[in-house]
């Protein structure tokens, strides 16, 4: 009798336990998917979804409690209007529950039934004896706007490609910005281990030292924010178009997160800077030869949450939003005015320097993608192998301070767009492009900073 080889056997192995865990978790049906009780769990731990990345769920009918009470807090013109408002809600968390990062399954079962099994399950639904699925005091959910939302989510996600770090798709990977490049990437100037790399380095001047960072962390934490983002999160028009911001500063301003924070940044200034030096935070995240210094990772949750945080404390208190600014602030305010985080630095590009929340920044988002995708043959081929395929970028219903997640896909298409054109053929851009009308779920006017007519793509500028 042939025998297996040890190593063939050892993957027989893994593939038979990888098996075993997937029926352990493929118990999951089509009817408990369309459940609002059902809580979805993975590897003995609960799967959660959330609106605005940071506010979390376990259940559809915590979504459903929670849509009403955010149609209670704020002002409408009809009662059509905030109805429509808690179903743009329902649209995006039942997006996250679905496209989940944690849980693959849900996804997998949405899109391998057909559209006419999907909305029977959502007919079983059990409803109130007003035929609802949910009645709340100020918004409420029937049978045919849950199943709406349902088959236009596996419409929209059937063969769609979610271009993050952990997608099971390669190709996704590769798009992703965290995607590690073993050979490094030449961006103005100076070489780096990721685009990600660079999008976080570019935040901070030059000039900003990791002592720099430490000074404006130390006035941070002798001011009691809460107060100024509850001040945010209570105007209704700052947030309902930068919820996202506002949520993003709750976390990240808290003292436990301005604590880590500042541990961090102490942790690395022991490792690099010196009584006659202190380290340029942008030169820190460049690339050293032989030695991955800091993960993608690291790059967002350290130097990009850090630098968003300084860049988003300028952005709410200048302009329209200087009637937020508080006396306790001031010192904090002056240190980041000081240490440049009132812009983007960039030699070479839009005169040098850009407002964080900007159109000129979002664009450079394109300029060095088209180094990677046009000018690294390798990454050419991987992003031309997507042709005819929805390529989208969604994470939790997070978006992100800098960039919205509608102008970042509508730039991966355009890349795309790029990379497929034969070397030396004239590009010209075509008129979706330009800004005709999209899909909309792709632009639903959520996240901080949608400068674009609502339905209509970011207009991105010519090349």
């Amino acid at each position: 009798m042939r025998r297996f080889a040890p190593c063939l056997l050892a993957v027989c192995c893994a593939v038979a336990q990888a098996s075993s865990l997937r029926a352990q978790e493929s118990s999951l049906t089509l009817a408990q998917l369309v459940e609002p009780s059902t809580v979805f769990r993975s590897q003995d731990q609960t799967v959660l979804f959330g609106l605005h990345w940071f506010i979390e769920f376990e259940t559809l009918e915590d979504l459903f409690s929670h849509i009403d009470e955010q149609c209670a807090r704020w002002e409408f013109d009809s009662p059509q209007q905030r109805q429509a408002f808690g179903d743009d809600l329902l649209r995006r968390g039942t997006e996250s529950r679905v496209i989940s990062m944690q849980y693959e399954l849900p996804r997998e079962i949405l899109v391998t039934h057909t559209a006419e099994e999907l909305a029977e399950s959502v007919e079983s639904v059990p409803t109130k004896r007003s035929g609802l699925i949910y009645r709340g005091e100020h918004w409420s959910l029937d049978v045919a706007t849950y199943r709406d939302v349902l088959l236009r989510l596996q419409e929209r996600w059937r063969s769609a490609l979610n271009c993050w770090s952990a997608s099971p798709s390669i190709p996704a990977r590769v798009l992703s910005n965290w995607y590690l490049i073993e050979e490094g990437i030449t961006l103005f100037g100076a070489s780096y281990d990721s685009t990600e790399h660079f999008w976080q380095a570019v935040k901070y001047h030059p000039d900003t030292g990791l002592g720099d960072l430490s000074e404006v962390l130390g006035l941070l934490r002798s001011v009691s924010w809460a107060p100024w983002v509850e001040t945010l999160a209570s105007d209704q028009a700052t947030y309902l178009e930068h919820g996202y911001a506002v949520e993003f500063l709750r976390h990240n301003l808290s003292p436990q997160r301005l604590d880590w924070f500042d541990a961090e940044v102490a942790r690395y200034a022991s490792q690099f800077d010196t009584p006659e030096f202190d380290t340029p935070v942008r030169q820190l995240q460049q690339r050293t030869p032989g030695k991955l210094r800091f993960t993608a990772l690291d790059e967002k949750i350290l130097w990009g949450d850090l630098a968003d945080v300084f860049h988003l404390l300028y952005f709410f208190s200048h302009g329209d939003y200087d009637r937020f600014r508080t006396a306790e602030m001031e010192p904090a305010l002056e240190a980041i005015s000081r240490h440049h985080f009132d812009g983007i630095y960039l030699s070479g590009y839009a005169d040098g320097k850009m407002a964080f929340v900007s159109p000129e920044f979002r664009q450079l988002m394109l300029e060095i993608w088209k180094v990677k995708f046009l000018e690294l043959e390798r990454f050419r081929e991987v992003i031309r192998s997507t042709k005819g395929t929805r390529l989208l970028h969604f994470l939790n219903d997070g978006t992100s301070p800098d960039i919205p997640i509608p102008a970042y896909v509508a730039m991966l298409e355009e890349i795309r767009e790029l990379a497929l054109r034969e070397p030396g053929e004239h590009y010209t851009r075509s008129e979706s492009a330009k800004g005709s009308e999209c899909n909309p779920e792709d632009c639903r006017g959520k996240g901080p900073y949608l400068s674009y007519t609502p339905r209509i793509c970011p207009i991105l500028c010519e090349h």
